[in-house]
């Protein structure tokens, strides 16, 4: 099947579109079946009837316009293809902030190929805040309208704002990488899930720092980011396509100093 990007962002806006109207209803609602994927007693991982139904949704619509295309989802895992694109979708990330009521969740969707990401877009149902990024667009629109996205420009560490979502990071090696990053900017906030990246890429916030990830976490963000004009690494500076540990910056500079402090925890 031809990549067309006028194809490709017609048909991830209709996957956003069909995402919103399948998780809207269950949001701050009684009853939408919060179940625990972790492994231990100790951990909660929930995934609810959201999760599932958006992503449903979206495969339906991949199934009829783009059948050659892979798809690696969150809820439903991996179906093959045969056209070189793969679609990275998770349908709430942030299920957490969902299951609380709080509207920092999105919905990540990302066309990738042999090289990584080619688009992304991230959006935010109930605030009404999409962007997007690849193909020479960088895009975001909401209630205050549609305006281009640019990340920050270059600044020292010292005039810094970091995000992360949680405040234990990852492992403890992992936390204390971040609290050696976090002891040199001026402000560290927590939370936000794939907002906060959206954050980066609208010249909002200089750094976000990760563990954990996976690639249906941060496929999306790289493409937004980088069409913003910020960068996504690894914590060596490598490339951050498959997840694990994660920096997003918004300028060289910061990006630079922040792989100064990690790269003494790797």
């Amino acid at each position: 099947m031809v990549c067309k990007s006028s194809e490709i962002v017609d048909t991830a806006h209709a996957l956003a579109d069909a995402a919103r109207r399948a998780v809207l209803p269950l949001f701050r609602t009684e009853g939408i079946g919060v179940e625990n994927k972790a492994q231990t007693i100790a951990g909660f991982d929930p995934v609810t009837a959201a999760d599932k139904a958006a992503e449903q949704a979206m495969r339906a619509i991949l199934a009829e316009r783009r059948p050659d295309d892979a798809i690696l989802g969150e809820e439903f895992g991996i179906r093959p293809g045969s056209s070189g694109l793969t679609w990275v979708m998770d349908p709430i990330d942030g299920t957490r902030a969902f299951v609380a009521g709080a509207p920092t969740w999105g919905v990540l969707i990302a066309v990738s190929d042999e090289s990584g990401p080619i688009y992304g877009l991230i959006d935010q149902p109930y605030i009404g805040e999409r962007f997007e990024g690849g193909f020479g667009r960088a895009m975001m629109r909401g209630p205050q309208g549609e305006r281009v996205l640019k990340t920050r420009s270059d600044r020292a560490l010292s005039a810094c704002t970091l995000f992360t979502t949680f405040p234990e990071v990852g492992t403890e090696a992992e936390g204390a990488a971040f609290r050696a990053v976090s002891s040199q900017v001026r402000l560290t906030r927590y939370g936000l899930d794939c907002y906060a990246y959206a954050l980066v890429a609208s010249g909002q916030v200089d750094l976000v720092i990760e563990a954990g990830l996976n690639a249906y976490d941060i496929q999306a963000p790289i493409a937004v980011i980088e069409a913003a004009g910020g960068i996504v690494t690894d914590w060596s500076g490598g490339v951050a396509h498959a997840g694990g540990r994660v920096v997003a910056a918004a300028g060289r500079e910061q990006h630079r100093a922040a792989l100064d402090i990690l790269e003494g925890f790797v």
